[in-house]
């Protein structure tokens, strides 16, 4: 995939097997610059290092996980780029850890064992469909709602004090368009 070599990817694993085999997909697939780290610690000395495009961190490691580690981004008053996405990988796939990752502030999840295929496409989709960023006093990091929220494709309920104005727009969008 063209473009993929001027991105710079930071692997953030505290299994040096599995932090291995993502590498050698990222250096497989064309990634230009892949750098380590083994816990999240050293995850954020190498951020300030040098900011990456995207951060891939595995769900469960000691001494910090990877939903702390994404909160630590998201959160932190000296976090280098609170912004950058965030693929987890996990093993552990049950809707209570995938929910605790959404919530955390992660843009995508990849289930392992991982495939080249599949963490190309998560890093696709951060990529060529990004979702806004949401800032609230429980929650940092892109919006939860899949289809860009609010927006024409989504048919869900409104439920945020912002959604108000948005439910007034629509509302009058169709009221102009029966007219």
């Amino acid at each position: 995939m063209a473009g993929l070599n001027s991105l710079h990817v930071l692997v953030v694993d505290d299994n040096p097997h599995m932090r291995s085999i993502v590498v050698a997909i990222l250096r497989g697939v064309g990634i230009g610059i892949v750098k380590e780290a083994s816990d999240g610690a050293d995850a954020m000395e190498a951020m300030r290092a040098g900011v990456p495009d995207i951060v891939i961190v595995d769900l469960n490691m000691f001494p910090i996980d990877g939903l702390e580690f994404t909160q630590m981004i998201r959160t932190a008053e000296d976090s280098p780029f609170p912004f950058v996405p965030i693929i987890m990988m996990t093993g552990h796939t049950d809707r209570t850890k995938v929910t605790a990752a959404r919530d955390s502030g992660v843009n995508e999840l990849v289930a392992k064992p991982i495939s080249a295929k599949t963490l190309l496409d998560r890093i696709v989709a951060v990529i060529d469909r990004p979702r806004s960023f949401v800032k609230t006093s429980t929650y940092t990091g892109p919006c939860r709602r899949r289809g860009g929220g609010a927006g024409k494709d989504y048919g869900g309920a409104l439920r945020r004090k912002s959604d108000t104005k948005a439910k007034a727009d629509q509302s009058n969008e169709s009221k102009d368009e029966t007219a």
